[in-house]
């Protein structure tokens, strides 16, 4: 097996397309298509479906991706020890992340990381009830309870607390709570219980013993756009409330804290992409702390 043809291979399943693959290598788009089959007929199957607007994967191609980008974690790891090259930083990484963090905090900081590295590409997806880091669902995830099973790398990524809010405009029409006992006497809003697929989610368990929102949304972002629109009073992150001027906090000496984990399948911890990545989700929790608190 021709390394050059490997690395060919990788960069069309990265781009979905010859011709995007032969400008990022600087090789002619035929050149380029006749060593992917050439690799095709040394693995004795087919890796690709060629179409007019694109490549797509086989299943076979899933499975020698993998292979692959294993092959070029240890070519580029050895070359950077022989000083032949810096590593390089390049390929896909899938961030799976819930819907607050995800959208409130990661979205608008993770363009300085491809700013930085312009062949890293990220993908920031909702973690939903259920996933998988051994099938590539996510490469990394973020999630509110350490994973107890599996072959997978956690860390800590940041503790986190959340508060009750309502909007000024709801406090001026109803009043402001003075006791939890108040709360009852006040429209709220929840999560959908049966939706609740981790006991850390059930937030409000720890402030009353029954809830009983009147409005629930399964979504952290959906909650807090309920409660700035003055449908009730809410549990939400403090540091999305924050950044909301018509969000009042209400009862502060009620706080509830949880924390992010960083977690991804112990095969990718050669792939210099995902640790490069992991890297920087803790350089920024770290350099904004104080919005956790």
């Amino acid at each position: 097996m021709n390394w050059d043809d490997v690395r060919m291979f990788l960069a069309v399943a990265r781009t979905g397309q010859i011709l995007a693959a032969s400008k990022r290598l600087g090789v002619n788009h035929a050149t380029l298509s006749r060593r992917v089959t050439a690799l095709e007929e040394a693995m004795k199957t087919r890796l690709l479906v060629r179409r007019p607007n694109g490549c797509e994967l086989t299943a076979e191609g899933e499975i020698f991706l993998a292979a692959a980008e294993r092959m070029e974690t240890e070519m580029l790891a050895a070359q950077s020890q022989i000083g032949r090259i810096d590593t390089a930083i390049a390929g896909t990484v899938r961030i799976g992340a819930p819907d607050g963090f995800g959208v409130s905090f990661l979205a608008p900081r993770l363009g300085r990381l491809t700013a930085r590295y312009p062949e890293l590409k990220l993908q920031l997806v909702p973690v939903p009830r259920s996933f998988s880091l051994s099938q590539r669902e996510a490469d990394i995830a973020i999630t509110i309870e350490r994973p107890e099973q599996g072959r997978l790398v956690s860390s800590k990524l940041t503790d986190y607390t959340l508060g009750l809010y309502a909007s000024a405009d709801y406090l001026e029409k109803h009043g402001t709570p003075q006791t939890i006992d108040d709360l009852r006497e006040h429209r709220r809003i929840g999560y959908v219980e049966d939706l609740i697929f981790t006991p850390s989610l059930n937030f409000s368990a720890e402030i009353m013993r029954s809830w009983d929102a009147s409005f629930e949304i399964s979504s952290a972002t959906g909650q807090t756009e309920a409660v700035r629109s003055s449908a009730g009073i809410g549990i939400l992150h403090n540091y999305i409330a924050r950044h909301a001027p018509e969000l009042k906090r209400i009862l502060p000496e009620t706080t509830i804290r949880r924390a992010y984990w960083t977690t991804y399948h112990e095969s990718a911890r050669d792939l210099v992409r995902v640790r490069t990545v992991v890297a920087f989700l803790q350089e920024l929790v770290t350099a904004e702390h104080q919005i956790f608190i």
